[in-house]
């Protein structure tokens, strides 16, 4: 072990990709810290991940106490808290992260003409991978400080990433290629789009359109979990006092369920965690969204399971209202009993005024709690 982990305090733009360029010309592996992070959450991340100094945005570097050394080849740290919220890191390699831009490169043929925007936080693997994936292949690059609708849609860019969220905040069609990720797509895609599956883990997206990338393997276990392996995947996880290597058999244990279509393409239902299981019935919280948004009243909802003494656990609706007049529960019961069975319609509805998300736009479930009706 030899190389240090720097961890990068710095804001997304010109400076950032400079930052990494010149940590890795050191020999070093990169930390990209989360810009929106307070200072004690940053702190508590950098001791985590025992960071060995803090580059600001002046170049200047700032020693950590109890840091540990990286090995050999390692390029990144991506911090992922995944399904316990304790926090870690995922360590990338120089050549996973050579690999997963290689892949993703020859899928959506890139070439000279291309030119790459990131505008998602680089805190987290999907955009710092639009950055990486740009610096591996010599492809053109912009990198925005934020998502914002205008500077996108001016940007002269031909290869994108976004999450639904901002999707429907742009003209797509504007783009040669839509790398779309995080939360569930829309229904009405332009042809432009393409849908991928990924986590921190596999360094980016590694099945596109439901078909893996070149050099990605995919099987399902007796459960339905998604197991996957490749060169683009981690190395191991960061503690504070020694990495933990998930994939010692060689796969990757995903955490996500999912199943083959007629047409040999993945179809991910989603997390296990996220799995309802009401009256001794599997139910999916997205497609139970996605009727409850064809209502008009609806501006965003977010389904979890409630426990519940009779039936396990009891579909919740947590919705915010579009305007003045909110739907009722059974409203929303008729509205999901049109297109699905009759078990996923929710038994409760909470009106909420916002639905907490991860930065990358995904429904953080584990934090949707049932209000007491008062008596």
């Amino acid at each position: 072990m030899t190389g240090r982990l720097v961890a990068l305090d710095v804001p997304a733009g010109p400076a950032f990709v400079d930052a990494l360029t010149r940590t890795w010309d050191d020999g070093d592996a990169a930390f990209p810290v989360d810009q929106r992070l307070p200072p004690a959450s940053k702190s508590a991340q950098l001791a985590a991940l025992a960071v060995t100094v803090v580059r600001d945005t002046e170049g200047l570097e700032h020693r950590r106490p109890g840091s540990r050394p990286m090995e050999d080849g390692d390029a990144l740290v991506v911090a992922t808290s995944g399904s316990t919220g304790e926090p870690k890191g995922v360590v990338l390699t120089h050549d996973a992260v050579a690999a997963s831009a290689a892949a993703t490169s020859a899928r959506l043929e890139v070439t000279g003409r291309d030119h790459w925007l990131a505008c998602l936080p680089l805190s987290h693997v999907g955009g710092l991978a639009v950055v990486t994936r740009a610096l591996c292949t010599g492809t053109g690059l912009t990198v925005l400080p934020r998502f914002d609708p205008v500077a996108v849609q001016s940007a002269s860019a031909t290869l994108v990433s976004l999450v639904a969220t901002a999707l429907r905040r742009i003209d797509a069609t504007s783009f040669r290629r839509v790398v779309l990720g995080g939360a569930a797509p829309p229904d009405d895609l332009p042809a432009n789009v393409v849908t991928t599956y990924g986590m921190t883990e596999t360094g980016s997206g590694i099945v596109y359109d439901g078909v893996p990338l070149d050099g990605v393997e995919v099987r399902l276990a007796e459960d339905g979990e998604i197991h996957v392996r490749g060169p683009m995947l981690l190395r191991a996880y960061r503690r504070a006092d020694a990495d933990v290597d998930p994939t010692a058999s060689g796969w990757l244990a995903t955490g996500d369920l999912g199943r083959w279509l007629p047409d040999g393409r993945l179809a991910v239902d989603g997390r296990r965690s996220d799995l309802i299981i009401s009256g001794g019935e599997n139910v999916w919280p997205e497609p139970v969204e996605r009727a409850i948004r064809a209502d008009t009243r609806v501006a965003d909802v977010a389904v979890a399971g409630t426990p519940d003494a009779e039936w396990g656990h009891v579909v919740t609706a947590y919705v915010v209202v579009a305007g003045p007049e909110a739907p009722s529960l059974d409203d929303l019961r008729r509205a999901v009993r049109e297109v699905l069975p009759a078990y996923c319609a929710p038994r409760a509805l909470q009106l909420v005024d916002s639905i907490p998300t991860t930065p990358l736009g995904k429904p953080q479930r584990s934090a949707l709690r049932p209000v007491a009706t008062p008596s």
